[in-house]
């Protein structure tokens, strides 16, 4: 059985690399426990348990695909985290931010029906007095990697009556991004914009979709010559045809007709800070239907990017792009932008702030959006979206690929 507990950072192997490049310095990861500690004394919270691989990353540097086994991070209130992870994963807390603790549950854990990592880990934190100053314990319960049996167990070690919900509180930490955030995210936007024109060029009459994608994907992954790229928290979508009217389907072997649209999201991904960015691709000469559409959610966007800046509403921001459809009898009832920065499989969104119409959070600079002025009708439709940044004096956009409907005519 492999079991790591340590109770101090783990010694560095010699030879061994340090913390991963890219990395913020020690007093950005400082700055940010500061801030997630002030969090929980402003709820009066005993502590939080951190499931999100996303804010694990944001406190500790820690990145590995090990999230598909129970993990988190213990952060007890004016204390330091612990991380607590699978053992053969939890080594590799090394390398970032090292918490005061890493502790390893033994394999023995791992997919068992009348056991599970959390009553371990559970156990583990009473040992350490983790929680001993009484109080409520705040829960990521809205994480995608929260188990409902990891709940169970805490509630079974520290009482039901203790746990409450954390309602994104790290997440409404990583909301303003500091300048080491926001030069990643315009790194991430060269990124993307190198892979969108890639997509785009590859899109012909003929062309397997299969192979669109992996285009996509090696140019992700490669980066620019100056930032080499990761892999994307979703994968590239590109509804196609009559499926171009729904949103986030993927591929398929299928080869690109004449006469179709194709609408193409995709990210790209620096130190794990996401910048999504959607176009559309016609191929051949498009129904009026279609051009009209591009045309006024061209004129939206550029409505959106200027109503864009501190002290606006997500209310306003949305009603911006909302009275223009509606002056042209058009409807869309989903949101049209939602806060980005760090993300992991399943979604690049941070489940903060969102552009719609009951959004009644100010922008501030420092935040970051997806802006999405996406229609989607019957068996057809349309997409156009921009990352960008919030700063003092506006919104800047961090891939500057055409917005117009892109025509392609005649074969490859």
């Amino acid at each position: 059985m492999c079991l790591l507990t340590c109770t101090a950072p783990p010694s560095p192997v010699p030879g061994a690399p340090g913390p991963s490049a890219g990395l913020p310095d020690e007093t950005e990861f400082r700055r940010r426990l500061g801030q997630v500690d002030r969090a929980l004394a402003a709820r009066s919270l005993a502590g939080l348990v951190v499931a999100d691989p996303a804010n694990i990353y944001y406190l500790t540097g820690y990145n590995a695909w090990s999230f598909y086994t129970p993990q988190c991070l213990i952060v007890p209130a004016g204390g330091e985290p612990h991380f607590f992870a699978r053992a053969m994963d939890a080594a590799g807390a090394g390398f970032g931010h090292r918490p005061a603790g890493v502790h390893g549950y033994p394999e023995s854990l791992v997919h068992q029906p009348d056991t599970h990592p959390y009553s371990w880990i559970a156990d583990r934190v009473a040992e350490l007095g983790l929680f001993a100053a009484g109080g409520q314990v705040a829960v990521e319960g809205d994480a995608h990697y929260f188990p409902v049996r990891g709940y169970l167990a805490l509630a079974a070690r520290f009482g039901a009556e203790r746990l409450v919900d954390s309602a994104e509180l790290v997440n409404w930490v990583r909301v303003i991004k500091s300048p080491y955030e926001q030069d990643q995210l315009r790194r991430a936007g060269r990124i993307c914009e190198q892979a969108m024109v890639v997509a785009l060029d590859a899109i012909a009459v003929g062309v397997r979709q299969c192979d669109v994608v992996s285009r996509i994907s090696e140019a992700q992954i490669a980066g620019t010559p100056e930032q080499g790229g990761d892999y994307p928290a979703i994968v590239p979508m590109l509804p196609t045809g009559r499926s171009a009217g729904v949103p986030h389907l993927t591929w398929t072997d299928d080869r690109f007709l004449a006469g179709e649209a194709t609408t193409i999201e995709l990210s790209g991904v620096c130190h794990r800070y996401h910048a999504p960015l959607a176009r559309t691709v016609m191929l051949g000469t498009p129904q009026p239907r279609l051009t009209r559409v591009a045309g006024i959610v061209s004129d939206g966007m550029t409505a959106l990017l200027e109503m864009i800046k501190p002290g606006v509403t997500g209310g306003e921001v949305h009603a911006t792009f909302n009275d223009l459809l509606i002056r042209h009898g058009l409807v869309k009832e989903s949101r049209i932008g939602y806060s980005i920065g760090i993300g992991y499989p399943p979604d690049w969104g941070e489940r903060t702030v969102s552009l719609r119409a009951e959004e009644r959070t100010e922008l501030v600079a420092g935040m970051a959006f997806h802006v999405i002025a996406g229609m989607w009708m019957d068996g057809w439709g349309y997409e156009l979206s921009e990352p960008i940044l919030v700063t003092d004096t506006g919104a800047e956009r961090l891939t500057h690929v055409d917005q117009s409907l892109w025509i392609k005519r005649g074969r490859s």
